[in-house]
């Protein structure tokens, strides 16, 4: 999976599909220090625990670099900026009950605003899986010879460390 480049200064505003997921009872917005816990259970019991590892160093900047999509005060989706190196985007991941209601789009634009604030021109998104839906969401722009980019030398799955 290749790395993509975002060209910040051209996001789409964020705006309009916050306050649409709003009128469907879904509230997206940056999470806050003490969803901490319950971000990370989220992540491990939906995704991986890697990417709860990842999206908890999010929790230690200030302000925290993590999103949250949350319907009956309960979360449905994440998304988040420099867990892993500066300017990147991601881990990001939304419940599968929750898939195709617009909620990753409107995590992924959230978050590269968040990337804008910061004064970042460019955001990087990291070994993107659907690069099709980045490339029309925000613009993004494959990477060449960036497989595997950043993400070299990884742990195994738990308890597969030291296995052969």
């Amino acid at each position: 999976m290749p790395d993509l480049l975002v060209p910040l200064y051209r996001l789409p505003p964020a705006a309009p599909r916050i306050e649409a997921l709003r009128a469907e009872n879904i509230i997206v917005r940056r999470a806050y220090p003490f969803e901490l816990s319950r971000t990370r259970r989220f992540i491990a019991r939906h995704f991986t625990e890697s990417w709860a590892d990842e999206a908890e160093a999010t929790f230690a900047r200030l302000p925290i670099t993590c999103w949250l999509a949350i319907s009956e005060k309960k979360i449905v989706g994440f998304g988040c900026v420099e867990s892993f190196h500066r300017g990147f985007f991601g881990p990001t991941g939304v419940d599968p009950a929750f898939r195709s209601k617009g909620i990753g789009a409107a995590l992924l634009v959230l978050s590269l605003h968040g990337l804008r604030e910061m004064g970042y021109a460019y955001g990087i998104i990291g070994a993107a899986g659907p690069v099709d839906f980045y490339v029309k969401t925000v613009g993004a722009i494959p990477i060449a010879d960036s497989t595997p980019g950043a993400y070299q030398d990884l742990l195994g799955p738990d308890g597969e460390e030291g296995k052969r």
